[in-house]
C-alpha cells in the first residue's frame, strides 16, 4: 500500500484570498460623491437670475418723415431710335470713269457740294453734236420763213399760186419741228455733261465713298437699269426720334388729349444716352394711324432739333411725353416702396409706435423720388430709414427725418 499524505491545505491558499480594500482608495471616492451632490444642490441656485435683474429689450428704431407734396404734370416715358429725316444712296445718273471724289469720308458737306466727278469728254462731243444740229435747223428754219414771206407775197400778186404758197408754209412749220427736236437733244445732252459732276442733294454727313476714282461706273437717270452706289449721305439737323407706345399708354394720351389740347400734348423732353436729365426738347409730329397688331403698339415719331451734332442716327434715347398740367402728387424716396406680390406698399408708423402697411397706387419717379397718386396721405409718418427691423404690427421707436434731397428739387 502506498503512503497517502493527508492534505495540509485546507482552506484557501494565498492567492485566492479576498484583498481588503485601500483606506486611501475609498476615501476619494467619497470625497468624488460628495463634490457631486454639492453640484447637484447648488446648481438650481447658480443658474437661477436673481430677481429684478431681467431687461426688456427696447423697440428698434426706424427714421419717419412725411411725404413731399408737389404738383407735377402727368407725363409718359419710352425709349427711342433716333433716324435720319432724309437718307439717300448716292448713285450716278450717267455713266463713266470716275475721275475725282470731293469729299473725306465722314465729313458734314452741304447742299450743291462736289461729291464725285464723272469725266465729262463723252458728254461734252455729245453737247457739241447737239449744238451744231440745233445751228443747222436754225438756218433752214431762217431760210424757210424767208421763202414763205415770197411765196405769200407772189400768191397776193398773182405772180405765184396758192399751192406754192402753202407748200412753202408746211416747209416752215418742218422746219421749226427740226429746230424744236435739235433743242431738246442740246438739252439732252446739256443734262448728261452736268450730271457728271455729282452734288449733296442736301445737307449732312456723308459716309464712306464705296467707288475709287479710276473705276468705271453705271447710271440711268431713269432708274431703269443698274447703278453703281457711290456712297450715302443722311441729313442731321434736325432728326426723327421714333418710339412706340403700348395701347394703355396711347388711351392715357388720347384721353389726355381730349382734355387738355393744345401745346402741352406734344411736348416731348429727351435724353441720350450719357445725360442723366432730360435736358434736350422736341415736338410730337406724328402718331400712326393703327396698331401694330403683333406687338401691340403704335408708332411715333419726334422731331429733334440737333444744333450740336451729337444726335445720330440709330442712337437711343428716353422720351418723356407729358400729357397733362400739374396736378398735387406725394412722393416718397424710391427705397421705402415695397413690393407685395402685385402690389406695392409704404410702411408707416401710427401714433402709439405701431407699424401700419399701407397700399399704395404708384407713379414715375421724379428727381428720385416716386410719385404715389393713392393710398397715402400728406400726415403719414413714412418709414425712410430703418426698413428691415420695421414689421407691420411691431411696434418700433420713431425718429423724425426729413426725406433728402426734397428741398432742393424742383417740380416736373
Amino acid at each position: 500500500m502506498s503512503d497517502v499524505l493527508p492534505d495540509r491545505h485546507i482552506g484557501p491558499t494565498t492567492s485566492q484570498r479576498p484583498r481588503r480594500p485601500s483606506v486611501k482608495v475609498w476615501g476619494v471616492s467619497l470625497a468624488a460623491l460628495g463634490l457631486v451632490a454639492a453640484g447637484v444642490l447648488a446648481g438650481p441656485r447658480l443658474l437661477a437670475t436673481p430677481a429684478g435683474s431681467a431687461a426688456t429689450t427696447p423697440p428698434p428704431s426706424v427714421a419717419v418723415s412725411m411725404p413731399v407734396q408737389r404738383d407735377v404734370n402727368t407725363r409718359l416715358q419710352f425709349v427711342g431710335q433716333f433716324s435720319a429725316l432724309n437718307m439717300v444712296e448716292v448713285r450716278a445718273q450717267v455713266g463713266g470713269t470716275l475721275t475725282r471724289i470731293g469729299f473725306t469720308d465722314g465729313d458734314i458737306v452741304h447742299q450743291g457740294d462736289l461729291l464725285f466727278k464723272i469725266d465729262p469728254t463723252p458728254y461734252e462731243i455729245k453737247l457739241s453734236e447737239a449744238t451744231a444740229q440745233l445751228e443747222s435747223a436754225r438756218a433752214r428754219l431762217d431760210l424757210s420763213k424767208r421763202e414763205t414771206v415770197r411765196a405769200s407775197t407772189l400768191a397776193r400778186t398773182g405772180a405765184g399760186s396758192v399751192q406754192i404758197a402753202d407748200q412753202r408754209n408746211a416747209e416752215q412749220r418742218a422746219a421749226q419741228a427740226a429746230v424744236n427736236e435739235a433743242e431738246a437733244r442740246v438739252r439732252d445732252a446739256q443734262f448728261d455733261l452736268d450730271h457728271t459732276g455729282i452734288t449733296a442733294p442736301f445737307t449732312g454727313r456723308i459716309g464712306s465713298h464705296l467707288v475709287s476714282a479710276g473705276n468705271l461706273v453705271a447710271g440711268s437717270r431713269a432708274g431703269t437699269s443698274p447703278t453703281t452706289v457711290l456712297t450715302t449721305l443722311v441729313s442731321i439737323d434736325p432728326i426723327y426720334l421714333n418710339f412706340d407706345m403700348s395701347e394703355a399708354d396711347y388711351l392715357t394720351f388720347l384721353r389726355a388729349r381730349q382734355e387738355h389740347p393744345g401745346p402741352l400734348a406734344g411736348k416731348v423732353k429727351i435724353a441720350i444716352a450719357d445725360e442723366s436729365s432730360f435736358t434736350r426738347g422736341g415736338t410730337l409730329d406724328f402718331v400712326d394711324n393703327a396698331l401694330d397688331r403683333s406687338s401691340g403698339t403704335i408708332h411715333a415719331r419726334v422731331t429733334v432739333p440737333n444744333h450740336d451734332l451729337l444726335l445720330t442716327p440709330g442712337g437711343f434715347a428716353r422720351v418723356r411725353l407729358e400729357v397733362a398740367p400739374p396736378t398735387s402728387v406725394l412722393l416718397v424716396p424710391d427705397a421705402a416702396v415695397l413690393p407685395d406680390q402685385t402690389e406695392h406698399v409704404v410702411l408707416t408708423v401710427d401714433s402709439n409706435g405701431v407699424v401700419v402697411a399701407k397700399h399704395v397706387e404708384l407713379g414715375d419717379l421724379r428727381d428720385g423720388l416716386r410719385v404715389v397718386r393713392a393710398g397715402l396721405a400728406p400726415s403719414d409718418k413714412v418709414i425712410i430709414d430703418g426698413i428691415p427691423m420695421a414689421r407691420p404690427g411691431a411696434t418700433v421707436s420713431p425718429r423724425p427725418a426729413s426725406i433728402r434731397g426734397a428741398s432742393t428739387e424742383h417740380p416736373g
